[in-house]
């Protein structure tokens, strides 16, 4: 996905950066290989929890598109945004999943609530996932207006649920993919000289 027509990737960039590159990871390739075995746990917030089930739903339906075993998922409801990151560290350090999904809507409103909310969870989130080394996906939505949260969920291609677990199955086949890379130096890199 991409906010503008501008901004997307080229249909051949991939293409060209695999025939230069040593080696190159396309998640698209990666996904169908590994799907039926990445687990993924789902830290869900109860706070406008209409947006969050809608947005969970698609996440679901995304999983079991690429073949996933729903049955390997964890689900875990907070009350809200701010606990995510906690939550999502708990999932980490179980071991039971391979990737978490964060999922809910920090809607501004009349305070200064939304911008500590929003802020905090994003990075809480993203400390969890660099310090675990695990694939911790944002998929909060934060808007101005419930209409923008209601489009951002709606049951179709552009759901963002969807979305976040299929950023979850790609940054997971992509570390997989990482993992079978052959070993040895880097193509123009030497040690200890110019």
């Amino acid at each position: 996905m991409t906010s503008s027509d501008l901004t997307k990737l080229p249909a051949d960039a991939k293409v060209r950066a695999a025939a230069r590159a040593g080696s190159s990871l396309d998640p698209a390739d990666l996904v169908a290989a590994s799907a039926g075995k990445v687990r993924i746990g789902f830290a869900c917030a109860e706070f406008n929890g209409g947006i969050t089930d809608r947005m969970l739903t698609g996440a679901l339906d995304e999983l079991e598109r690429h073949g996933c075993d729903l049955a390997t998922t964890v689900v875990a409801w907070v009350p809200g945004a701010f606990e995510l990151p906690l939550v999502a560290r708990g999932m980490v350090a179980s071991g039971r999943v391979d990737a978490v999904v964060a999922l809910g809507a920090v809607i501004r409103g009349d305070t200064g609530h939304y911008d500590f909310v929003a802020g905090e969870c994003a990075s809480g989130l993203q400390r969890v996932q660099l310090d675990s080394g695990l694939p911790v996906v944002f998929g909060v939505l934060t808007t101005d207006t419930v209409e923008q949260a209601l489009v951002r969920s709606l049951p179709d291609e552009t759901n963002k649920g969807a979305e976040a677990a299929r950023t979850a199955l790609e940054t997971v086949s992509v570390l997989r993919g990482l993992d079978d890379l052959p070993t040895g130096g880097r193509v123009g890199f030497t040690v200890g000289g110019r």
